[in-house]
């Protein structure tokens, strides 16, 4: 799925989201039981293994906690955040199995000891993000979360596989991020078969520098990490924000430890729907990514007297069309072809606040700076620390989603699909399939999705969500908000941007703060104006 974030925001694969004050008590709160999950079970699902393995994994970290200490220096993260690590196992069935650390930060709350409410822990999406920059949000003073964070420690982590956490690889980072590459709308057979076996040779490469841990790399088995990391921090529930993938992060937690969660914020949500993960899910991305590329071209129009790009949505498309044609025969600059154009300008549909930046480097173009396009959209092959997080994310990214479920096997499938959906939503459907057509070559078992369902103990669950947004369709939010009982749906109308609850939007903030304030909603689902619109 195309959330990098859910999502990076490098180009496609072939084709191109901390404690000195309140002391966390750890271990001195004992860690629910989590023994075989009453929902999983009368769901049919064959997790008693595994919930075995997380309850004796969860009552392990509630008894040795977490060794805080100061961040190290390279990890980039100011006083008075610090870091520690959490052990789980590999694989739950196996709990006194190979044992991997997963890196955390906190920052204690900003309020009084008696405010405090406890650890509030994120998940920004991808998969493959991290969480580690978290709780730089009370560091960096951000106004939106300034009541949260007085009654709540902020927690974030790199989830298994990613960055500090056991990270895993599919190839050289210098070697994925090297530019330009295909174009991914091919122009004949040929040039389908040359990304089949760029995407075939992805998979196997997976295998060959990370192979132990791919059958692990599930969701399921993050949202046990999940459970861990709560024991350890000596919390009795969890609360918890998951932005894009992380929404489907929180949702498959909420089916496996229902009893576990306190308060639940999920923010641009992945639809949870076991036929919607994860091939249909990102078919419905390719659609939503064109209507909100029409947004943003709209927008450029209306500010034609900055941009000078054209003053109709047709005569911005023309000039898109026309640099796309420029760099196909000729990469700008010796790097930026069709594949890295979309790397770099998919990020306005994604975000509103890039609509700004992604149209003044377009304009810049067309008034002859060809060095700004270069210097945004080509990869700098001497940020090497940049360059392996990049190809740690797409691994991650691929490696979850190829696990997570089955994929089609067939190639005709992915043609027919995406030959299909391309005549009518350009602008992603091509890049897409390649940067996912791996999974059709996976070289691990891949799992059947956990159906999302309410289970006992199941608090009301905080569903927020913009109309019009691309990488989580909005379809999402309505098919978790009916799997979770008692939750409820804000809706930001006539709006798009991929993450809500960070924007400045009073109808969306005041309602989150209450939530995890009180654990109060609406009586009702609410529908929000929508923020204020990118100024040029």
């Amino acid at each position: 799925m195309r959330n990098r974030r859910l999502r990076r925001s490098t180009a496609a694969l072939a084709s191109a989201g901390t404690l000195v004050t309140a002391t966390l008590i750890a271990g001195a709160v004992t860690a629910p039981a989590a023994s075989a999950s009453p929902a999983a079970a009368r769901h049919g699902q064959p997790q008693d293994r595994e919930a075995k393995g997380a309850a004796i994994a969860a009552a392990r970290a509630a008894q040795a906690g977490i060794d805080w200490r100061d961040c190290p220096a390279d990890w980039n993260l100011p006083k008075p955040i610090q870091c520690g690590w959490v052990t789980v196992p590999v694989d739950y069935a196996k709990p006194d199995g190979k044992q991997i650390e997963l890196a955390v930060d906190r920052i204690g709350n900003t309020g009084t000891p008696a405010q405090r409410q406890g650890a509030l822990i994120y998940n920004p999406g991808g998969p493959g993000g991290s969480g580690l920059r978290f709780p730089a949000r009370v560091t960096n003073k951000s106004a939106v979360w300034a009541k949260t964070a007085q009654a709540y420690d902020f927690v974030g982590f790199d989830p298994r596989g990613v960055g500090k956490s056991a990270p895993i690889s599919c190839v050289d980072p210098q070697e994925f991020v090297k530019a330009p590459k295909a174009d991914p709308v091919p122009d004949s057979e040929a040039d389908k078969r040359a990304q089949r076996k760029l995407a075939r040779e992805y998979a196997e490469g997976c295998y060959e520098r990370s192979g132990a841990m791919l059958p692990h790399m599930t969701t399921p088995n993050t949202a046990r990490d999940l459970d861990v990391i709560r024991a350890a921090l000596g919390e009795q529930k969890l609360n918890y924000l998951g932005v894009s993938y992380g929404t489907y992060l929180g949702a498959v937690y909420g089916t496996l430890f229902p009893g576990h969660v306190r308060r639940m914020v999920v923010d641009s949500v992945v639809n949870p729907s076991r036929e919607k993960i994860w091939y249909q899910a990102n078919l419905d991305q390719d659609v939503a990514f064109e209507t909100r590329w029409q947004d943003w071209q709209d927008w450029v129009a209306e500010n034609d007297a900055t941009y000078h790009l054209g003053d109709t949505r047709a005569e911005v498309q023309a000039q898109w069309l026309k640099l796309r044609a420029t760099a196909k025969k000729s990469p700008i600059g010796g790097v930026v072809g069709p594949a890295e154009l979309i790397g770099f300008f998919q990020s306005a549909p994604y975000y509103d606040s890039s609509w700004a930046p992604v149209a003044s480097v377009f304009s810049k173009y067309v008034a002859g700076d060809t060095q700004a396009l270069v210097d945004a959209a080509a990869p700098d092959l001497t940020d090497i620390a940049g360059n392996a997080s990049a190809e740690n994310g797409n691994a991650v990214y691929t490696a979850v989603e190829c696990t997570d479920a089955k994929w089609p096997t067939n190639w005709k499938t992915w043609d027919r699909d995406n030959t299909r959906l391309h005549r009518d939503h350009p602008f992603l459907t091509w890049s897409n399939a390649w940067m996912n057509l791996p999974c059709a070559t996976w070289p691990v078992k891949q799992r059947t999705p956990l159906d999302v369902k309410t289970g006992k103990g199941l608090p009301p669950v905080l569903i927020v969500q913009s109309e019009r947004d691309a990488a989580t369709p909005y379809g999402g939010a309505v098919e978790l908000h009916q799997r979770f009982k008692g939750s409820r749906l804000i809706t930001e109308k006539d709006a798009g941007s991929h993450g809500v609850t960070s924007l400045v939007n009073p109808c969306v903030n005041d309602r989150v703060d209450t939530y995890l304030l009180t654990g109060e909603v609406d009586s009702r689902d609410v529908t929000c104006a929508p923020h204020a619109t990118p100024k040029p």
